[in-house]
């Protein structure tokens, strides 16, 4: 089994900490040790005891990846900072997404005025999806899907809104691309469609790359696993490196764990619980947890519009472990929880 390390010990402040504490991915969180995983074992190895564990060639890249500042995007005019957590604010344009579709699909400069709002209510980025991926969701015919988004995206950059567009198909990224949308975030990870990595490589942008365990037929596949947390981690790193190596440059790349595609409630669990491990790739983390049926599951059934208050949770729990992106439908709660939680680290940030 490969060596991973997962930050822990987490503290308040690096104030008077000197060398017993690393700064995570150049954010805004300070850790004291990892747990090391490798053979089926786990030990727990503080930062000021790293010097024998970093002779390990694997170990030392690690713990590289896991401390150094990830690169802003400068996309245009505008520049994502991963120096802090953004929120992406969630705009389905589908008739039939689980939470929220029908209520602007037929509508283009409603949905772009439902986009501005969310990033006037705190967003960085809006994320723009014309398909439904829901279980069980038809899948849309390419020109279908062109049509509902584009006219959206077109309105939205016009008003200086950055935009990213969630689809699996190249053709679609290719048309939201050229109507203004600056990064492409795709549940496939570029496998469902033959030509996307050529297309995402060509145009030069960001991708988020999303794991699931069969994501050329869907994502929702059925698959049991011995550990929900690694696998998903080797999977990316795979995943990065076929993508870095069809020309995409490694400083676009961003992941996501896949909550909710083809994983069980335990399994969703798992990865936020060790999200942290994930910084191991060297790549900014966006986590979409937003509305999704684990919270039903752990709140008497509660149906998707009466998830907000475990959204903001599992939101929280992500900025907790260094995720840098949250991808919600509720902007401004999810917004005004992160300044909270921004507030509460500057004040930590300037000693006791």
């Amino acid at each position: 089994m490969t060596l991973h390390l997962r930050p822990i010990q987490f503290v308040d402040t690096p104030v008077d900490r000197d060398g017993a504490v690393a700064r995570l991915a150049g954010g805004m969180l300070w850790f004291s040790a990892y747990e090391v995983i490798e053979d089926g074992r786990r030990r727990t190895v503080p930062v000021a005891e790293l010097g024998p564990l970093l002779r390990d060639e694997r170990a030392a890249s690690l713990h590289a990846a896991i401390t150094a500042p990830r690169a802003p995007l400068v996309l245009g005019e505008r520049t994502l900072r991963f120096d802090q957590p953004m929120v992406a604010g969630i705009l389905n344009v589908t008739p039939d997404s689980f939470s929220d579709g029908g209520a602007v699909h037929d509508d283009p400069a409603a949905a772009a005025s439902a986009g501005v709002a969310m990033a006037e209510a705190g967003a960085a980025l809006i994320d723009v999806g014309g398909e439904s991926t829901r279980p069980g969701a038809a899948t849309v015919w390419e020109g279908d899907e062109i049509a509902r988004v584009v006219p959206v995206i077109e309105r939205l950059a016009r008003s200086g809104t950055l935009v990213s567009i969630d689809t699996r198909k190249a053709g679609v990224m290719e048309a939201a691309l050229g109507a203004g949308a600056a990064i492409v975030n795709d549940v496939a990870a570029l496998l469902w469609d033959d030509r996307a990595l050529e297309v995402v490589a060509k145009a030069g942008c960001p991708v988020v790359l999303m794991h699931s365990p069969d994501p050329a037929k869907g994502g929702h596949g059925s698959v049991g696993y011995r550990d929900v947390l690694l696998e998903v981690f080797d999977w990316l790193e795979a995943r990065i490196a076929a993508v870095v190596a069809g020309g995409v440059d490694r400083s676009r790349i961003l992941v996501d764990p896949g909550i909710g595609f083809g994983k069980s409630l335990s399994d969703n669990l798992a990865l936020i619980n060790g999200l942290a491990l994930l910084h191991g790739l060297g790549c900014p983390i966006l986590l979409g947890a937003s509305r999704k049926r684990l919270i039903g599951a752990l709140s008497n059934e509660a149906p998707a519009r009466e998830r907000l208050g475990g959204s903001i949770a599992l939101a929280m729990a992500g900025v907790a472990a260094g995720a840098q992106l949250l991808r919600v439908h509720d902007v401004a709660e999810t917004a005004q929880a992160v300044r909270v939680w921004r507030g509460l680290r500057d004040r930590a940030l300037v000693g006791r």
